[in-house]
């Protein structure tokens, strides 16, 4: 790695980390600033004050703001996230297990939208007006356009109604589906918009002069030299994959991190809401580091500019 790369590597991690306490922290304290807390709901079951208060003095609810965002962070230099009041159980542990099925089902996501989009984005964007553009585009349009959470509906109806795909709580298929095919058709439409624009380079034009192969000339050159702003679009898709599969997994009872955290702010769960929003943080994070260091490999241009 050269130190050029190194630099740029270091201050994009430096930001991720920034990215990821930032957003932990704001959601710790919107929940603690907002009116009611975990243990209102006690008032309308009939309990004494006084067990509300003791409940609330060993939930850490009676001290200010500023001192649970304080404490907050001196539990993540422990690496501990603190408590769920709704569970009684060490966040960590909850985090540890949701999160690993919301990545295992955003990668398996990431997996058919790129092995469905990029392709078609080749063809497309070589050849518009031929018949798989024809067939391609308004659908890609289509689904670029529909919400991840109206698919998940649209695809649970589909499958209640001909019994073609299983709609089990903590079956892939549903979800699986309903974010990865708005995502193959925008990397569909991103891709085909590149490779349009690298097949009309005068370094491409010339190639073909020089009697390169079209099928060299396009799978290998043009894909080689559309990579790059296709990559730099990376970080904001896997961004959208991760805020789209919140509402997805509670629609299709996936056990990830979208039903967890929904969970968490009904009940006012103040550490497991600050859990969540940083493992869904780091996932951003951790997406956007990773199409940055691919860009700046494929471009090495992109060290010197940033």
């Amino acid at each position: 790695m050269t130190s050029g790369l190194a630099s740029f590597v270091i201050r994009r991690l430096a930001a991720a980390c920034l990215f990821v306490l930032m957003v932990s922290a704001s959601a710790l304290m919107l929940v603690r600033l907002a009116p009611g807390d975990a243990v209102s709901q006690l008032t309308f079951t009939g309990v004494d004050q006084a067990t509300i208060d003791a409940t609330r003095v060993r939930l850490g609810l009676d001290r200010p703001p500023l001192v649970t965002l304080r404490d907050w962070f001196a539990g993540l230099l422990r690496f501990d996230l603190g408590t769920s009041s709704q569970y009684g159980q060490p966040v960590a542990g909850l985090i540890a297990e949701r999160a690993w099925h919301t990545a295992r089902l955003g990668a398996i996501v990431l997996l058919i939208a790129s092995a469905i989009g990029l392709p078609l984005g080749i063809i497309t964007g070589s050849r518009p007006g031929g018949w798989v553009a024809a067939i391609t585009t308004p659908i890609s349009i289509v689904l670029v356009a529909c919400p991840p959470l109206v698919g998940a509906l649209a695809l649970l109806l589909f499958a209640a109604s001909t019994g073609l795909i299983s709609i089990e709580p903590g079956r892939l298929a549903v979800p699986a589906l309903a974010l990865s095919l708005p995502l193959a058709a925008m990397l569909e439409r991103l891709q085909s918009r590149a490779v349009a624009d690298a097949v009309a380079a005068p370094d491409l034009v010339a190639a073909a002069a020089r009697g390169i192969p079209p099928g060299r000339l396009l799978w290998v050159h043009a894909a080689r030299q559309s990579l790059g702003p296709v990559l730099g679009i990376y970080g904001i898709v896997i961004g959208s994959l991760f805020s789209g599969s919140l509402a997805v997994e509670f629609a299709t009872s996936w056990p990830g991190l979208g039903r967890l955290m929904r969970d968490a702010l009904v009940a006012r769960d103040v550490w497991l809401v600050a859990g969540c929003a940083l493992a869904g943080a780091a996932f951003i994070a951790l997406g956007n580091l990773a199409a940055d260091i691919a860009r700046a490999m494929a471009d090495r241009r992109v060290t010197e500019r940033a």
